[in-house]
């Protein structure tokens, strides 16, 4: 069985990063944009894993420019954008696709684990949310709207 553990994806500086490294945690993943509406939504992201980051919550950011091109940026202007305007201290990976044939391999399986409305298999907009419990195998979706600090509930049974 595949389990968000089997996946790698590298971080904004190229590193790659395996998500392993994060086994035994809370994950919330989002495909962020730094000129979307929803944007102001890292600093609820940075509240969220402030708040529950030594209890075990990780948030993990994807970059993403397949909406409205809102992600223009390179992986400097990203890190840059993301350190001045919000202060983000969770990581950051390097800019991704969510949707189609060049889906990060996490993304794909991501959503046939929590497909959205009607069981598509799509990420529709910036900011989509997928919360993967400590075992790695459960996955939760949130739409972009759903502000961060009403999955608080939600990541609060998962710790």
């Amino acid at each position: 069985m595949t389990t968000f553990y089997d996946f790698s994806a590298p971080l904004l500086d190229g590193a790659p990063q395996p998500l392993s490294d994060y086994r035994d945690k809370v994950v919330l993943v989002v495909n962020v944009a730094s000129k979307c509406g929803f944007t102001p939504q890292y600093a609820g992201l940075e509240k969220l894993y402030e708040t529950y980051k030594d209890r075990g919550l990780v948030v993990l950011g994807f970059p993403c420019n397949q909406f409205g091109e809102q992600e223009p940026g390179t992986e400097a202007e990203i890190a840059a954008f993301c350190d001045l305007n919000y202060n983000v201290t969770f990581p950051i990976f390097a800019k991704v696709r969510v949707n189609g044939r060049q889906s990060l391999p996490l993304y794909t399986w991501l959503k046939r684990k929590a497909p959205g409305l009607l069981g598509v298999q799509l990420v529709p907009w910036n900011f989509t949310k997928f919360l993967v419990d400590r075992s790695g195998t459960k996955v939760q979706r949130f739409a972009s709207a759903v502000e961060p600090a009403d999955i608080a509930e939600a990541i609060e049974k998962l710790l």
